[in-house]
């Protein structure tokens, strides 16, 4: 070995060993679990105690959620752009700002458990679908679409989770149903039913809940409170913003929805709940979208700039998670970058791959319309009967 060699390979020897020091330094100074502190306390209604204001996090837990909340923010504002370029066409309404109510919830979601929701259902579906060219695909017609282009923003679907419901307060009966589902086939499982403060004041979310409280029902009736029904702020539209009250024979909590670890526990409270055959609960997450109602809705005409910008900076969940998982030495501002970079990467891939996917063909108009098709030759109901449209299903 000559000497070049020789201090080529002990220059090599030395950088190995400082990186080696190094990560021993880092795993010293992280925590790899902490206690978190939920700051706002929760409000009970009839209930004699709520969820714990403390909670155990792991770092891998915490990367995870953020990463999560991450995803879904990059997600919607690929979206935007793309509506923007007028590439996405009709309704998109996002779920920007709202991220830590959808995430505090699948964290305890367990395989049994279902979701339903409203028209803001972006975040939710590729949660369960865990798929974001399949929520962008949807919002641009495409075949890699979670409903293969045929739904569009308002009308997305995945194992478990049943839309993605574009009328107003529907889907909280439906969740009812669902529930029902649960309780009759003895699966042990809860609907997270959900709508916003401008669907709470419908007559048949009351009906619904009704209904779950009279048979004891696993459902879970989630407010999702972000201040604003369209363009009219919670307290011009109901008499009562309490809406965790608003089952009024039902038991209610309202918890923090710009903090993901308060939604977790709520979530996880309530499980516990439904499931030891109390029957349904009410909960309301205080949280605050950043875009309009919908792209074609400013959002400034009924709050102020200054009130959003405000939000951003003060409230933001994903801003202010950061800072509690890095102040308890779960993560690192390297590991959060990372994290971003890498999310940035996959949901700018994804948006690109959207945008030129193929359509489906019209013979896809008359698949998957039943499940199962009970007329003669699989002929589809009030079809003429030389139509050469026939049932068949591709989803399975």
């Amino acid at each position: 070995m000559n000497l070049k060699h020789y201090f080529g390979l002990k220059t090599l020897y030395v950088c190995a060993w400082k990186v080696h020091r190094i990560k021993q330094m880092l795993c010293k100074s992280m925590s790899t679990e902490a206690s978190y502190v939920i700051e706002s306390p929760y409000k009970l209604h009839k209930l004699q105690a709520g969820p714990p204001t403390k909670a155990n996090l792991t770092s891998a837990d915490a990367l995870k959620i953020y990463e999560k909340m991450v995803v879904m923010r990059r997600m919607e504002q690929a979206c935007a752009d793309l509506y923007k370029q007028k590439v996405v066409r009709g309704f998109c309404h996002l779920y920007a700002g709202q991220e830590a109510v959808a995430v505090g919830i699948h964290e305890v979601m367990r395989k049994q458990d279902s979701v339903i929701t409203s028209y803001r259902c972006h975040g939710y579906t590729q949660l369960m679908a865990n798929d974001v060219l399949g929520v962008i695909a949807e919002l641009t017609g495409r075949k890699t679409g979670v409903s293969r282009g045929k739904g569009g923003s308002m009308h997305m679907y995945a194992p478990k989770f049943y839309g993605g419901n574009g009328i107003v307060g529907a889907q909280v009966p439906l969740g009812a149903g669902v529930a029902l589902a649960h309780h009759y086939k003895g699966d042990g499982g809860v609907c997270f039913t959900l709508y916003g403060d401008g669907a709470a004041n419908q007559g048949q979310v009351f009906e619904a809940m009704n209904m779950t409280m009279l048979w004891k029902l696993p459902c879970i009736f989630v407010c999702e409170n972000n201040k604003y029904g369209l363009g009219t702020c919670a307290n011009r539209s109901s008499a009562s913003t309490d809406y965790y009250t608003r089952g009024d024979y039902i038991p209610g909590i309202h918890a923090d929805g710009m903090d993901v670890i308060a939604c977790r526990e709520v979530a996880r409270f309530a499980i516990d709940y439904c499931t030891s055959g109390k029957g349904p609960i009410v909960v309301e997450t205080e949280t605050y979208r950043y875009y309009g109602h919908s792209m074609s809705d400013p959002g400034t005409s009924y709050r102020t700039r200054d009130e959003v910008k405000e939000m951003r900076e003060k409230y933001d969940p994903i801003n202010t998670f950061a800072r509690k998982i890095k102040e308890a030495k779960l993560a690192t501002d390297e590991q959060l970058k990372a994290i971003t970079k890498k999310v940035r990467d996959e949901v700018g891939k994804a948006a690109k791959q959207a945008a030129t996917d193929p359509v489906v063909g019209l013979e896809e108009l008359s698949a998957d319309v039943e499940k199962l098709c009970l007329f003669p030759n699989q002929m589809l109901r009030g079809l003429h009967p030389g139509s050469p449209l026939k049932h068949f299903n591709l989803q399975g």
